[in-house]
């Protein structure tokens, strides 16, 4: 039956680290279809015409490119699996270049978290924390909130496990880093919850993203960040901020850019040194050398 095939299919993609949330629905979804029409193979018609039933473009292209690397995974076991032509619902999608943060910006931030209305006992310092934690490792916000008490080693190191694409790393911190964490994690050991978290929301739990929004958003105004901007600075930008930084650092020494780069990509939590690659599009002036280098770098890995 075509819904054992589909989940052999996610299984082995998992396996291989990929998580296929959505993709794993639509795909039982598209196989519950096919099979209602009596049919146990890929069918052109039938991806079509199921991938149009989509509520938009991006769904259903989204759509046509799960069913497709599915038909081609069955195909190369089976020919009567048929394979899918190009999607006639391709979309366009461009990322948003990032805001690059002034070190004085994410100093004046850090000093507006500590003028919020203390709504409970440890939110300024949270916040505070929060901020300039991000700022100093490039963490993503939601692996910062995931943070437990025993994920920060003695050592000056964090634990960051099951992040995006279900990978764990470590994360060195600074030593002014480490600091400013150790200060925080001593007021918050005076809490008495058994919540783990290193984070901490007025309900003593993990702070909703609905919640992440709006306060930073706060801290944002208090601080005056780019008020004429139409398109406002988010709390992630702090992350990109971290790797432009980090690439700045080695500006013009090709070999050294090379070795960075891979660092650093390991450093992010990245699967793929082309999302790395992706920052330099908000660095324009590094963007001849780094470029240069990450290419050769990625050729070299490819032969």
């Amino acid at each position: 039956m075509l819904i054992d095939d589909v989940e052999r299919y996610v299984a082995i993609r998992r396996a291989l680290g990929f998580q296929l949330r959505k993709p794993s629905r639509q795909l039982r979804d598209y196989a519950r279809l096919a099979e209602e029409h009596g049919e146990s193979r890929v069918r052109v018609c039938r991806a079509l015409a199921w991938a149009a039933m989509a509520p938009s473009p991006s769904s259903r292209h989204d759509r046509m490119r799960n069913v497709s690397n599915l038909a081609r995974f069955l195909h190369a076991e089976n020919p009567e699996h048929e394979l899918l032509p190009p999607s006639p619902f391709r979309v366009t999608r461009s990322r948003p270049l990032p805001y690059i943060y002034a070190p004085n910006e994410i100093a004046r931030m850090i000093a507006a978290a500590r003028r919020l209305r203390r709504s409970y006992p440890l939110r300024r310092e949270v916040w505070a924390t929060l901020i300039g934690l991000i700022a100093s490792t490039g963490l993503r916000t939601s692996e910062a909130l995931d943070l437990t008490l025993s994920d920060v080693r003695p050592d000056g190191v964090l634990s960051v496990r099951n992040s995006k694409f279900g990978k764990s790393r470590l994360v060195p911190l600074h030593s002014t880093a480490r600091t400013a964490l150790d200060r925080y994690l001593e007021m918050r050991r005076r809490v008495a919850v058994t919540e783990a978290r290193v984070f901490l929301s007025a309900s003593d739990g993990r702070i909703a993203s609905s919640m992440v929004s709006w306060t930073f958003r706060r801290i944002r105004t208090l601080a005056r960040i780019a008020p004429e901007r139409s398109r406002a600075p988010r709390l992630m930008d702090l992350r990109h901020t971290f790797a432009t930084r980090a690439l700045e650092k080695c500006q013009g020494d090709r070999r050294a850019i090379s070795r960075h780069f891979v660092a650093l990509s390991t450093y992010l939590g990245h699967v793929d040194t082309r999302a790395t690659y992706w920052y330099l599009e908000a660095t324009p002036e590094l963007l001849t050398d780094i470029s240069s280098a990450a290419e050769s770098l990625m050729w070299e890995g490819r032969r």
